[in-house]
């Protein structure tokens, strides 16, 4: 049987820091990153395609703002708003693959499915939110806003005097189509899911699927996903090649090769920066805790070449 792995997209692979972020610019990262996928089709791997949606779900929280303040058009709430990046994000990446396949001469059906991750809702995260997200705003349009609907904000890390509203950031439990995925996937159907995290949602006492206002980590849902489905490896694209251990000092290093019980000791002593790689590590490390394989952290431009890429594995690999 080929080997199953997902992919998660980081941020980059959709769109530069120093860019627009046109709809042009977004074609052509994404063809450029999923041109580096087509080795691993060639290998004989079944994929399933996960992304981020930071820029663009951020922007439709701005399109909802002006929408409001201008038009009176009622706020969307964030669920939807994750759909909505969800639903577009996936068509472009599903569009430029079906291009890059055709270019190749590889035949592959391609869906994109619009995906529900379940989380507590009783985490600790709703009581302790975290997650900025959206625009600046002044410090008096911040507390019109909390009084009006209730948001909450703290200040912005950059900008000096600015303030963004926080939410929840809760850890997926399950991924809802989960089996729809494994199906596919298994049977060779590239399928591309669980964006930006997936759409937040709860169990209610009913049974119902509710609705969450919260953000879910990309990682996180995505290596959940991952064993879910029993993939084999899991691999996070980023902007560097490996993953090092005192980075940014004069005592950097690489560690290509790691072990589950090393990684995590590794995490606990603070060699990973919060607000960088210790949240891919720890996806990593679900996934190996899930059954999974191997974990890659790596470079999209790197794939063909085993050589690049930080491995994680339950045990060293002879």
């Amino acid at each position: 049987m080929n080997k199953l792995a997902v992919i998660a997209l980081g941020g980059n692979a959709l769109l530069r820091g120093d860019q627009a972020g046109t709809i042009e610019e977004q074609e052509q990262n994404t063809t450029d990153t999923l041109e580096n996928l087509v080795y691993l089709i060639k290998d004989g791997y079944n994929l399933v395609i996960t992304h981020g949606n930071g820029p663009q779900v951020g922007n439709i929280l701005m399109r909802n703002d002006a929408g409001e303040s201008m038009y009176q058009i009622p706020q969307m709430p964030l669920d939807i708003c994750v759909a909505d990046s969800q639903g577009g994000i996936g068509y472009m990446i599903e569009r430029m693959l079906r291009n890059v396949l055709r270019k190749h001469n590889i035949e592959r059906e391609v869906v994109t499915l619009v995906t529900m991750a379940v989380v507590d809702n009783r985490d600790e995260a709703f009581s302790n939110p975290t997650k900025r997200i959206g625009k600046i705003y002044t410090k008096q349009e911040a507390d019109e806003l909390n009084k009006n609907k209730g948001w909450i904000f703290k200040q912005d890390m950059k900008k000096a005097g600015g303030w963004r509203r926080v939410v929840p950031s809760p850890k997926p439990v399950s991924i809802i189509n989960e089996r729809v995925v494994k199906t596919l996937a298994h049977q060779g159907t590239i399928v591309i899911a669980s964006g930006g995290g997936g759409i937040p949602v709860y169990i209610d006492e009913e049974d119902r699927v509710r609705p969450a206002e919260a953000v879910i980590d990309k990682d996180l849902a995505s290596s959940l996903l991952a064993a879910r489905i029993h993939a084999d490896e899991f691999y996070i694209l980023t902007d560097v090649s490996y993953v090092y251990i005192h980075y940014n000092t004069p005592q950097q290093e690489i560690r290509e090769f790691l072990d589950y019980e090393d990684t995590l000791k590794l995490l606990r002593a603070g060699m990973f920066g919060e607000g960088d790689m210790a949240p891919k590590i720890r996806a990593c490390l679900q996934f190996i805790e899930g059954g999974g394989k191997k974990s890659v952290i790596t470079e999209a431009f790197k794939l063909e070449d085993k050589r690049f890429g930080t491995k994680i594995t339950r045990e060293y690999e002879d």
